[in-house]
């Protein structure tokens, strides 16, 4: 019997793996995973203080051996052989599954400027390069608004670190969370002094007198000692490319998380393109809570093949920024506006967006963590957004 090969040790690979054990598979359990190291957590690589170590194990070597994985560190998956049910690693060797997780996930899309102290965030090498160049720094260049480029200028708020923070978008997050809840996350940098150039492109980044120098499409000029760019992730497909599985936006799965065609393969995380029922399409969702939660799926649905469980998740996702705890939660129709609920003292915010039949559909909260947990048990349930909306006020009062 060859087991699950679970190639990627991302969260969602490590989390196939537990709950492998959790519901009780019994066979060879295997996860490749690129890095040497033994697998680590990708959300405090930004969100943890820069005083501290950014590395949080999603194992140790003490529970490998309980729970009878196998680690192979170091190692990556280079070709699939669907007819053979082999993967060929980057030494050669081949492993033969029986079940096979693809869990290999995304990496930052590579800077367009290759000079010392520009940076993008993925990994943990990376975390460490940045926080090594921070602690010398007086000024941070940030290219990119969305949430690591956000967290990033917080963080380095948070020591004094003057921060400058760029975005081809004239309200970034407009494209999250609509213009007017976008406006007022772009206005939380400004309130914590940090120089915003929205609407506006880098055409230039280079390094002279041993300071960063940045040339911006509207003719001024940024200094910086360090960067970081963060301009989206791009998915590890090519090692695919002749596998013949369905990969379009992500591995193509069913509402079990397997490949269209394919019963014995799976994907996870961020890689996944899961047909969800409640959308009636298939979507990735590209955060922790949703990579734990479908690793949990799977991992039932390769242990009891007989019960299999569909995943229709609520996805959620949440970013620390200066004194704000910003969640999202299920899916916002930005061509609609949402119903905002807002406590001053102490400020708490909740928006809820609903379609055409007042069902409540998705949300976005900041500081309100009880607000969260209603609007994605009113989405689960499909309850009116009014319902929602006037437990929201009730509480707010």
């Amino acid at each position: 019997m060859s087991g699950v090969v679970i190639a990627g040790g991302s969260v969602a690979g490590v989390y196939t793996a537990r709950a492998l054990r959790r519901h009780g598979y019994a066979g060879r359990v295997r996860v490749v995973e690129a890095e040497a190291e033994l697998p680590y957590d990708k959300p405090p690589l930004s969100k943890t203080s820069l005083a501290q170590d950014p590395r949080v194990p999603l194992l140790t070597e003490s529970e490998v051996a309980d729970l009878g994985i196998e680690l192979l560190l170091g190692r990556r998956v280079t070709e699939l052989s669907t007819a053979a049910s082999t993967v060929t690693l980057d030494n050669a060797a081949e492993l033969q599954y029986d079940e096979l997780v693809i869990a290999t996930g995304a990496a930052a899309r590579p800077a367009p400027w290759s000079c010392p102290g520009v940076h993008v965030l993925r990994s943990l090498a990376d975390a460490r390069g940045l926080r090594a160049d921070l602690a010398a720094a007086r000024h941070l260049l940030v290219i990119g608004a969305g949430f690591i480029g956000a967290e990033v200028a917080s963080l380095a708020r948070s020591t004094g670190i003057a921060v400058t923070l760029v975005d081809e978008a004239a309200v970034p997050m407009a494209r999250v969370v609509g213009a007017a809840l976008g406006e007022r996350l772009a206005e939380l940098h400004r309130m914590n002094s940090v120089d915003t150039r929205f609407g506006v492109r880098v055409n230039s980044l280079a390094r002279h007198d041993n300071r960063l120098h940045a040339e911006l499409s509207d003719g001024s000029v940024v200094e910086a000692d360090t960067a970081v760019v963060g301009i989206g992730a791009r998915l590890d497909l090519d090692w695919l490319e002749f596998a013949g599985l369905p990969v379009g936006n992500g591995v193509e799965c069913d509402e079990y998380g397997r490949a269209k065609g394919f019963d014995k393969i799976h994907a996870v995380g961020d890689i996944a393109g899961w047909y969800q029922p409640r959308l009636g399409r298939a979507a990735r969702i590209e955060h922790w809570t949703n990579a734990v939660e479908q690793a949990d799926h799977v991992a039932q649905n390769i242990a009891r093949p007989d019960n299999r469980v569909p995943y229709d998740p609520v996805p959620y996702v949440w970013s620390d920024q200066y004194d704000w705890r910003i969640q999202l939660i299920g899916t916002r129709d930005l061509d609609h506006s949402p119903h905002i609920i807002e406590q001053a003292d102490p400020f708490r915010l909740a928006a809820v967006w609903r379609d055409d039949l007042d069902r409540v559909t998705g949300g976005m909260t900041v500081n309100w963590p009880q607000a969260s947990v209603r609007l994605r048990q009113g989405i689960s349930r499909g309850v009116p957004a009014s319902e929602v909306g006037a437990q929201l006020i009730g509480a707010s009062k």
